[in-house]
């Protein structure tokens, strides 16, 4: 009954703490996702925001440099081999920062200003693809020829060596029908990004741990609580279970003890005098009245039957031994008893406490001694008996052992244990002791009970 007190409490202990758990867990995701989708639009936003200086920076770039050859176009009205190459060697010259330079190609592909590049200068680029596979001055060419445009593609960065994404803006110079552009490298964009991104990961996992954390305190403290209150609730059960089979084994010890203090004294009395009656009238008959006489002794001995009754009844229902003088000596006389009537050897050995025992477990003792006891003289065959009480750890324990011819047993309780294997049982355990049963063929048999001392 314990173990399914306590099986329903631990299932109602996860029934509060497992919904806990998933609307936790299920807001923790719906938050986490939310944060991550939001989080992701802000980078976009910032990425897109950090673009658009870019490109304005570019237009600005490029319009200087329109603005720089405008004198030598506006001159004339078609444009010369030396006009040409002075707007080639201005454009040649016109840098910013350490990777800002300005590039000229011809409608066919071919470069003609390349000022960090100057080995591209001549050959013809048409066809040259980026580690995307893009068609870069193809595609530049086509931008500029709609009245220019952006174009993003993979390109070597000058002071570094690699290749990095780059941002350009292209134009188509008027009369001379060149295309016109320069870019910028947006690599510490792309790092920017990340790192904010990483940044934003990093919040969004210490969040996600955060909850976590609170989430495993909030379940472990209402787990000890449960703990707790559990523990405390059966230490109060068990301790008001104890207090009312301790009052129930009492009253039952003092109404036995009335009883059989009433038989002895009462009823008893009553038919001794009966019976020295019948016998003093007995012995006052004359000889001859033999039928007379042999009534008077046969009332006799029925009275003598009845009071021998009477007396097992009174021993029964508690023995006046175990009042009188206590355990020990009703120990010493039922097995000195046993030993005389059944011939076999009983060892006796006793370790009591100084004070005397409480009457639920002396009596409790006395039953389990005398029940083994009786179950070895019906069953056991047995030529030793030995019967041990002795007390540790604030228990008393009495054990029963024989060397008989034992038993098997196929389930503690079971009805091939036998009535009084069960009897002792109940005796022991409902003053919450521990017992148990050892035996197997051939083999003997230990019965053991243990007691709380109070």
């Amino acid at each position: 009954m314990k173990a399914v007190i306590t099986s329903l409490k631990a299932k109602i202990l996860l029934l509060s703490i497992i919904p806990l758990i998933l609307v936790t867990a299920a807001i923790t995701v719906i938050s986490l996702s939310q944060a991550k989708q939001l989080s992701e639009q802000e980078i976009q936003t910032f990425e897109e925001n950090l673009l658009r200086s870019k490109r304005q920076e570019l237009q600005h770039y490029v319009g200087l440099a329109m603005t720089s050859i405008s004198h030598i176009l506006a001159d004339a009205d078609t444009i010369d081999k030396f006009s040409e190459a002075r707007v080639k060697a201005i454009l040649h010259s016109l840098t910013y920062g350490d990777d800002g330079y300005f590039f000229v190609y011809d409608m066919q592909g071919r470069s003609l200003v390349h000022p960090i590049q100057p080995e591209l200068v001549g050959q013809n680029l048409y066809d040259l693809r980026d580690t995307y596979g893009n068609f870069v001055i193809r595609d530049l060419l086509t931008l500029a020829k709609e009245g220019g445009g952006f174009y993003r593609y993979v390109w070597r960065k000058p002071s570094k060596g690699g290749l990095e994404d780059k941002l350009s803006y292209v134009v188509q110079i008027p009369k001379v029908n060149w295309m016109l552009g320069t870019g910028l490298y947006i690599d510490d964009i792309a790092k920017e990004v990340a790192a904010t991104r990483e940044k934003v990961t990093a919040n969004i996992r210490n969040t996600f741990l955060t909850v976590v954390v609170i989430l495993a305190g909030t379940v472990v403290i209402i787990a000890l609580l449960g703990v707790g209150i559990n523990v405390r609730a059966s230490q109060l059960a068990d301790t008001r279970l104890r207090e009312v089979a301790h009052s129930y084994v009492q009253s039952q010890v003092i109404q036995r003890r009335n009883f059989a203090r009433e038989l002895h004294d009462g009823i008893n009395q009553l038919m001794v005098s009966v019976k020295f009656r019948i016998e003093l009238a007995r012995d006052k008959l004359d000889q001859p009245e033999q039928r007379a006489l042999s009534e008077l002794e046969k009332g006799s001995e029925v009275l003598n039957q009845a009071i021998q009754e009477v007396r097992r009844i009174s021993h029964d229902l508690r023995p006046i031994l175990l009042d009188d003088l206590g355990l020990e000596s009703a120990l010493h006389s039922m097995t000195d008893d046993f030993a005389e009537r059944t011939g076999i050897d009983v060892e006796l050995s006793l370790d009591l406490p100084d004070q005397r025992l409480t009457d639920d477990i002396e009596i409790t003792l006395y039953r389990v001694s005398q029940e083994a006891l009786t179950n070895i003289e019906r069953h056991a065959n047995a030529r030793q008996v030995w019967l041990t009480v002795w007390q540790k750890d604030r228990m008393i324990w009495v054990e029963i052992k024989d060397d008989g011819q034992g038993f098997s047993c196929s389930g503690q309780g079971s009805d091939d244990c036998g009535i009084g294997l069960m009897n002792m049982r109940e005796r022991t355990e409902i003053l919450s002791g521990d017992f148990s049963i050892r035996s197997k063929p051939g083999g003997g048999t230990r019965v053991r009970a243990g007691l709380a001392l109070v």
